[in-house]
């Protein structure tokens, strides 16, 4: 009785392949009784994040229907939902534990009143997966949400780069962190997901040409109108597949690092081959005695284990590393109205 729903692809073996993704996800997720799926997901997060050493504060994402442009839900092609007042009604039941992000559509007719709402209910983060979800963020139809946003001091935390993890087989390009710049220009403040990610999306200050996500992510970074609005979370900057060029990049920018939060994407952390130590061993990133030590720790708590590899992570040839303040609360983003802690992706909502 949540509200949450996945797609029935993922629970029918007629889609063998969609079900095998299912299956890592729930197992990676703590879950061995899919009619208890809810509980048990919330259960584990609950105890993996008591883990901490220090009072920790989980951001869990909630994740609205994708729809078109005139606002009809698309629920063939909607592969998660996870509603926002399922979050709002775990952040309440577990204050010290979470911290609500909510999911309102703008293409949604209703998006306004669901975003003052949710504002009136103490929410201050917004969650969305452009690529998944179907919203271009660049579209002006939606200036109105995003001043809503302005005024009432919300962050918006969106997806950035490639997406591989939910279903987008049609809209990759609404990766694209060139596209957030309207919210920004309309005075939002935006934490870009998983610095960029993966893939190539048009460079839209040279049409017709292709760029890499991460490095259109660092432009966007680099720009100084967007100084005080732009920030990313370090999600998925450790994962086997994203170029190791990319870590040494964030690692050495020092001047990035104020703008930049922890963020784990959970549960992709506790999925085998997700993270490989070896390679970050082999390559100079941690040494062979952390390797071991984090090997152990992912064994008991993934989410742990992703946090302390990245208060480990050196830079192979300088040694630079991520400052503490990265994992402790923002004090710059205490002016959209929330002191934000460790985010902690969620894919009860994500």
């Amino acid at each position: 009785a949540s509200g949450t729903q996945v797609n029935p692809r993922l629970l029918s073996w007629a889609h063998p392949i969609d079900r095998i993704k299912a299956k890592i996800f729930f197992k990676a997720s703590g879950i061995d009784d899919e009619a208890k799926a809810d509980t048990q997901y919330v259960e584990r997060l609950l105890a993996l994040s008591q883990n901490f050493p220090h009072p920790n504060k989980l951001a869990i994402l909630a994740f609205d229907w994708r729809r078109d442009k005139a606002g009809t839900i698309e629920t063939s092609k909607t592969e998660i939902h996870t509603p926002s007042d399922y979050v709002m009604d775990l952040a309440r039941r577990y204050p010290q534990n979470f911290i609500p992000a909510v999911s309102v559509h703008p293409y949604d007719p209703l998006a306004l009143s669901k975003l003052e709402a949710v504002a009136d209910a103490g929410a201050r983060i917004v969650k969305w997966l452009p690529n998944a979800q179907g919203m271009d963020p660049s579209d002006p139809a939606i200036d109105p949400y995003y001043q809503l946003m302005a005024k009432r001091g919300m962050i918006l935390l969106c997806h950035t780069g490639l997406e591989s993890a939910v279903h987008s087989p049609e809209d990759q390009q609404l990766g694209n962190p060139l596209l957030l710049r309207r919210a920004l220009n309309n005075g939002v403040t935006v934490i870009m997901a998983h610095a960029g990610n993966r893939g190539s999306s048009e460079d839209l200050d040279h049409p017709g040409q292709q760029a890499r996500n991460f490095d259109l992510w660092l432009r966007m970074m680099d720009d100084p109108k967007y100084k005080s609005l732009l920030f990313s979370d370090i999600s998925t900057v450790t994962q086997t597949i994203r170029p190791r060029s990319d870590l040494k990049i964030l690692l050495e920018r020092a001047d990035l690092h104020p703008r930049l939060v922890n963020g784990s994407d959970y549960p992709l952390p506790a999925i085998p081959y997700f993270i490989v130590t070896w390679d970050l061993a082999l390559k100079g990133f941690i040494t062979q005695q952390e390797r071991k030590a984090l090997n152990e720790i992912k064994q008991s708590n993934p989410l742990l284990f992703d946090f302390v590899l990245k208060r480990a992570l050196r830079h192979p040839d300088s040694g630079a590393k991520f400052p503490p303040q990265l994992f402790l609360a923002n004090p710059a983003l205490a002016n959209a109205g929330q002191v934000l802690h460790n985010l902690a992706g969620s894919m009860g909502g994500r």
